[in-house]
């Protein structure tokens, strides 16, 4: 196992702490409600200083019917502070006052304890006297895949939060491991990853309700770049969309298909016995053999409907052997059409895909 500081190092160097902005979060959390009820919430890289989804999940605590929240903290956060102010936790016995030392809250009672009306973060505070209510040291940094962190890991139902997109990979890993729902966000080329693409074939993950065409924007660290600054804070536009576990509605409803299928508007690949589709709108509703999509079709796969046969990257033939001058092969595997000129089209990343109930 890699250490955890280097795990950690190596995410901070690629850059790729982004914080998710509340409304993005409550936009699709109000989609899974019934499914949290009476669950335990695991936040395992969402330090409540900075976190949204702490946040979140504190103040909707009763309204969601948690049974328990927890969340970890981890060492030299690049934006310790920015996002959300809680209490202090200097007066704890940390084993270096000079540094941020990493922590895990976990809160099992939320009431109105300052009699205003309302459940807020200042009731949070206030519980966290509580014995039901805890705020504890952490004995490592509190990466995720410490031994310590992976322990609350095995008491958690479900894991909502925004993992490192260079961890990815192994964070969804870890969580398929110990067999835990999820709601996470990530980079949405994750979904040409080879790993990542074999649990989507095997319907064990799924995009959430946000269309993944729309892109979100994300609070970010003041050694970052960023686009815009909005309410006081420096953002950023990445390509990411959420992934999960959980049930999606959407996902067990048809696409509408009404293109009809002409070998002219729909050509073979060169290098791969199936029809290239350029648009998902235009699928054919009358072709019965494989088809290359693109990646959005994720975002609407229905697994009655369609099935996955598998991606550019896993089925076909490169192009490299035996390609003539002028063809672009570079990149790797890929699909590829004619251009009737001796030369071919190198096409972006296709899935391949079969209409289920054909008999064929």
């Amino acid at each position: 196992m890699a250490g955890n500081t280097n795990l950690h190092k190596a995410s901070i160097t690629k850059k790729d702490e982004f914080y998710t902005q509340m409304p993005d979060i409550e936009a699709e959390m109000r989609h899974y409600k019934d499914q949290f009820r009476d669950k335990i919430i695991f936040c395992n890289c969402d330090d409540p200083y900075e976190s949204n989804f702490f946040k979140y999940f504190a103040m909707n605590f009763n309204y969601l019917g948690l049974k328990k929240l927890m969340a970890t903290s981890y060492t030299d956060s690049p934006v310790a502070g920015e996002q959300i102010s809680l209490f202090e936790v200097k007066d704890l016995n940390a084993k270096n006052s000079d540094a941020k030392h990493p922590y895990k809250i976990e809160i099992s009672e939320v009431t109105d304890e300052n009699k205003d009306g309302a459940v807020d973060l200042a009731d949070v505070e206030f519980l966290l006297k509580n014995k039901k209510n805890a705020l504890t040291l952490l004995e490592g940094n509190g990466d995720f895949r410490s031994a310590e962190c992976i322990e609350l890991l095995k008491e958690a139902d479900i894991v909502v939060t925004n993992p490192p997109f260079s961890l990815f990979r192994e964070y969804v890993a870890q969580l398929m491991e110990y067999g835990k729902k999820f709601l996470i966000i990530g980079n949405k080329n994750a979904i040409t990853y080879k790993d990542v693409f074999a649990y989507i074939a095997e319907n064990k993950l799924r995009t959430g309700y946000r269309n993944i065409n729309s892109d979100m924007w994300f609070i970010v660290p003041e050694q970052y770049e960023h686009e815009k600054i909005k309410d006081g804070k420096r953002v950023k536009h990445i390509m990411a969309c959420w992934f999960t576990n959980l049930a999606v509605q959407k996902h067990d409803e048809d696409l509408t298909l009404y293109k009809h299928y002409t070998p002219e508007e729909y050509p073979h690949y060169v290098n791969y016995d199936a029809i290239n589709v350029n648009k998902v709108a235009e699928i054919p509703y009358d072709y019965d053999e494989e088809m290359g999509v693109p990646i959005t079709f994720l975002d609407k796969h229905n697994p009655e409907q369609f099935e996955i046969i598998g991606s550019s990257r896993s089925v076909g033939n490169p192009m490299a052997d035996f390609a003539p001058k002028g063809t672009y092969v570079m990149g790797g595997t890929a699909f590829y059409l004619s251009n009737g000129d001796g030369t071919y089209k190198r096409l972006y990343h296709r899935i391949v895909i079969k209409r289920k109930g054909t008999g064929k």
